[in-house]
Formats: structure tokens, sequence, C-alpha cells
């Protein structure tokens, strides 16, 4: 039996619902890193870490130039933006393509910076906007993988709330 092998290599980045196909150079999506509460107590003969939370979600976007109905948004740090990053997902098998699947990260994220560029002669102005993410879910063929709601209490992995109990403890 041959090995799967999945390939993800471009991308459409989406911006409140409009393409910004051929407008992001690059995407850096945030890295879920987990918060973890260091644990020691007499009688135990080590230290262990449990979670605690989850760290601030942070990425950065590269444009190819000053796009103002897009800059406009990324300049407005009291205002969420809605971004989708769509990508087709690929799976090979006996060195045959058996599948093609949609691989969606879905955000919400408020922008941290307002780059006005670096100008240089005979090339591209560089822009990268950096910002916070405060919702994230990503999506394999419409099936969810990992969901993260900071304002709402929410962290779901394959679809399984690992928060209800948590969220019952407090009464919300």
């Amino acid at each position: 039996m041959s090995v799967k092998i999945f390939s993800l290599t471009n991308a459409n980045v989406r911006i409140d619902g409009g393409s910004a196909l051929g407008i992001v150079r690059s995407f850096d999506a945030p890295n879920v890193q987990y918060k973890m509460g260091e644990h020691n107590a007499l009688g135990m003969i080590g230290t262990t870490e449990y979670f605690s939370g989850i760290e601030k979600m942070e990425g950065t976007i590269r444009w190819t130039s000053v796009y103002p109905e897009f800059y406009k948004k990324f300049s407005n740090p009291f205002e969420g933006i809605r971004l989708q990053v769509r990508g087709q997902l690929d799976q090979y098998q006996g060195g045959t393509r058996v599948a093609q699947q949609a691989c969606v990260v879905y955000m919400t994220v408020i922008p941290k910076s307002a780059p006005l560029g670096s100008y240089q002669p005979k090339e591209n102005v560089e822009l990268e906007t950096s910002y916070t993410c405060t919702y994230v879910r990503l999506e394999v063929a419409g099936e969810p993988i990992v969901e993260i709601d900071v304002e709402a209490n929410i962290f779901s992995i394959g679809g399984s709330d690992m928060l209800a109990q948590y969220r019952s403890n407090l009464g919300i």
C-alpha cells in the first residue's frame, strides 16, 4: 500500500468577501500556541505543565503594492476584518492525484500596523501589515479541524467542544 501525500502550494486571500487575487504577495497565518501552566507539588518527582489557555494569535500580510480599497480597511485598528485564505489541498497516492479538497482558514483580524512602504528605485514598494487574530477556523473539505474564538471562549478540535464544561462551570 502506498503512502498518501498531501500538497498545498497556492492560495487566494479574501478580505471581507472580496478577492485579493494578485494583491497579496504572501500571507502568514497565526500560529496557535497553547499557554501551559507549570505544576509541581510535594511528593512529585518532577514538574509538569497543563493547558491553561491560548497565547495571542498574530500574523502578517505582505502586499504587492498600495491598494486603497484594502489599505483603508487595514489602517483601522477599531474594526475587525474577516479574512479567508482558500487553497486546494491535492492528495496523491501511487504517483496519481486521487483527491482535490478545499482547505480554508477563516479569520477575524485586527490590524496592528499601517505601513507606508519601503521605496527603492525600479523596485516594487514593499508593504507588510501585522495583525492580531481573535477568531480562526481551519476546514478541510468542509470538515472542521480547529476553531478558536477567544472572545466567545470557543475552542473546538474536529468539531468536539473542548470548553463546554469550562463555560458551564463559569456560568457562561
